[in-house]
């Protein structure tokens, strides 16, 4: 790149930069994930740094972060709060590591703790009682937030020591307020949040702290920034802020080396969705504070700190086309087609955008750059676009008018945003049916995948699930990919699912809205096939978790002669018709040891898969939750167990091993 492009793209860079960090640190609204920002950031730092001429005061390389915002009252930080460098892979903490080594020698540790994905704040105590509590703001100048804080229980209002101290900390919404505050604004037609950190700083930054107090914030402190007292090390001042009443994060773990805090790294990186609140990261701090000094600070940034973030989980790609894709209720779903695009570790090149509507109202164009995110194991899906890039060429959607697969007409059933393909002999759906019946949940028929189905339908050899069971080794031996074993063990698989009790049976016919609890719940409640269509509306609302439009969906299905035909093809073929699992009684729950109980599952377990241990428990009127608290009763830990086994010991919670199990199940 010549210095006149570089020129050129920087110049383009910095407003786009400043763009988005005005919409992230002043208005809370964000238009791109913070991997996008990150990037472009550092794009901009490696041009100055090549180009150190065309580096100015004014560049988003040059501060912290943004301004606060003028309808609070500013407050200067007695010490200015700044951000930390970031960590994006194994390398680069490495190079971190390296730095601090030349810097202080090898006779050192780390603290690890987990990065909150909150608003940082200060929160300033004289002789004991909080009196301030300030946003970060650009790392000097912060709003004062104290009524919006004082709203948050883990806040103390007077610490169990009367001294003078400045304390930082993460304020964030936990997942359960989070999903709680969506769903009550989309019930007020509200627009939703879209990640609880901007739900936790949109609300700390409420001028009626009324507002605040709804919304269930909560807070870790993880450093002190005034204090007169003397403290050795960040391990020690974490335990000193604990004594005083302050909320620190548990899982923090001292690390020897980098090879401990990679480790760290990639066990919480597992286990991040099993937590109760949002992190994007691991931070490391060096743990002696005369080594902190030592080491000192950059203009931005400590350099005894660092902060490994995550693979994103939203990013920035280009949509290249929309495909149409046909469920097995025929509900029509468009999915966006893309530049292939790693996000939180995983190569993506389709996203789902829902439906039509929210197509247009998002403003997504086929040629658009677009944001993808994608959290957990959820299907990536599309969030918005970002108008600023287009070039011209990008072309608005239409949605066609019949269907891509069978050419029906496509229509919108009243109080439904989906476009449906009301044809029962689509082959799309017939297909999806299909795949849906051998799954897992449903008949769990081992070796018969999505790809031998299509080739089984396209030859002609099945139509509806009740061929399956017709199926002989001739037919199946032709396909591809189809050896002599592989085809032996598919009709032995085959064969063994006609043994599955009702439930599994009742999921994989597809019942518009049963899922495979519901059809638990209608399997031990009706125990037969048979009693089971033959239920009024009024028997089926009289079971529990069963609401008005289920009982509707259920006599609708049973009502179509084609289905009685189904059934009857199925029956005729060996299949089971019965509940065959184990009867709920409630006297025998009331005498198990689960019964009333909040146990939590953690570890590998030998005896049992997650899913069936979890069963048993609810069958014997236990509840099983993820997460470790004081409201737990029992945890009952496999080999490996970790962090959760920790925190049970801690809060003194019974832990029983997979043996202990032996006498009850």
């Amino acid at each position: 790149m010549t210095h006149e492009e570089a020129k050129r793209r920087i110049d383009k860079l910095k407003p786009l930069i400043e763009k988005y960090n005005e919409e992230y640190h002043v208005n809370d609204a964000p238009s791109v994930p913070d991997s996008e920002y990150d990037r472009l950031k550092a794009e901009l730092i490696q041009l100055e740094e090549e180009y150190p001429d065309l580096k100015t005061d004014d560049s988003p390389t040059q501060r912290v972060g943004g301004p606060p915002l003028d309808s609070f009252q500013k407050v200067r930080h007695a010490q200015a709060m700044l951000s930390l460098d970031n960590a994006f892979d194994e390398a680069s903490l490495r190079d971190f590591d390296r730095r601090v080594r030349d810097g202080i020698g090898d006779s050192f540790s780390y603290v690890a703790e987990l990065k909150i994905d909150g608003l940082a704040v200060s929160l300033l105590y004289e002789n004991g009682r909080f009196v301030r509590g300030a946003t970060r703001g650009d790392g000097t100048t912060g709003e004062d937030i104290t009524e919006n804080l004082k709203t948050i229980h883990a806040i103390p209002l007077r610490l169990k020591e009367p001294v003078t101290i400045e304390v930082r900390g993460e304020a964030y919404m936990p997942k359960a307020s989070f999903k709680a505050l969506n769903e009550v604004r989309e019930e007020e037609g509200g627009a939703l949040f879209a990640n609880p950190r901007n739900a936790a700083a949109g609300s700390l930054r409420q001028l009626d702290p009324k507002i605040a107090a709804k919304r269930n914030l909560s807070i870790f402190v993880y450093s002190v920034g005034q204090f007169d007292g003397t403290l050795d090390s960040h391990s020690e001042t974490l335990d000193y802020l604990d004594t005083l009443g302050f909320k620190t994060n548990p899982e923090r773990q001292r690390c020897e080396t980098v090879e401990e805090a990679m480790a760290y790294v990639q066990y919480w990186s597992a286990r991040r969705a099993d937590l109760p609140y949002e992190i994007d990261g691991i931070v490391f701090k060096v743990d002696r504070l005369f080594q902190q000094e030592e080491l000192g600070f950059t203009a931005k940034s400590p350099r005894w700190a660092i902060a490994y973030k995550f693979p994103a989980e939203e990013v920035v790609t280009q949509l290249h086309e929309v495909e149409l894709n046909i469920g097995r209720t025929g509900v029509v779903t468009p999915t966006a087609i893309l530049e292939p695009v790693q996000v939180a570790g995983t190569t993506v090149q389709r996203a789902s955008l829902h439906n039509e509507d929210l197509i247009h109202e998002k403003d997504i164009r086929v040629g658009d750059y677009v944001i993808i995110k994608k959290a957990g194991d959820i299907i990536p899906e599309v969030v918005a676009s970002l108008p600023e890039r287009r070039t011209g060429e990008e072309e608005v959607f239409q949605m066609p008018k019949q269907c891509p697969e069978c050419d029906s007409e496509l229509i919108r059933i009243e109080g439904e945003v989906a476009l449906r393909c009301v044809n029962p002999q689509c082959p799309a759906q017939l297909r999806e049916a299909l795949i849906h019946f051998v799954s897992r949940n449903a008949m769990n028929i081992d070796g018969l995948g999505e790809k031998i189905i299509v080739q089984l339908f396209t030859h002609g050899l099945i139509q509806d699930v009740s061929d399956l069971y017709q199926l002989k080794y001739d037919q199946l031996i032709q396909l591809e990919r189809m050896g002599e074993k592989s085809t032996n063990n598919l009709l032995a698989s085959i064969d063994a699912s006609k043994g599955n009790s009702l439930e599994k049976l009742l999921f994989g016919l597809g019942i518009r809205f049963i899922g495979a609890k519901a059809a638990r719940t209608l399997a031990e409640r009706f125990h037969s096939m048979d009693h089971l269509r033959k239920a009024s509306k009024e028997e089926l609302l009289d079971v529990d978790e069963i609401g008005e439009k289920m009982a509707d969906a259920i006599v609708q299905y049973f009502e179509q002669p084609e289905v009685s035909a189904l059934l009857e093809r199925l029956e005729q073929a060996g299949v089971n018709m019965s509940y065959t699992g184990p009867i709920r009684e409630e006297a025998a729950n009331e005498e198990s040891p689960f019964y009333g109980k909040t146990v939590v599952l953690t570890g590998k377990l030998e005896r049992f898969t997650r899913g069936e241990l979890k069963d048993i428990i609810e069958q014997a009127g236990g509840k099983v939750t993820g997460s470790v608290s004081k409201k737990t009763d029992l945890v009952i830990a496999g080999e490996e167990a970790g962090s959760k086994r920790t925190k049970a010991e801690e809060l003194g919670i019974d832990i029983w091993s997979e043996a202990d199990l032996s006498p009850y199940i």
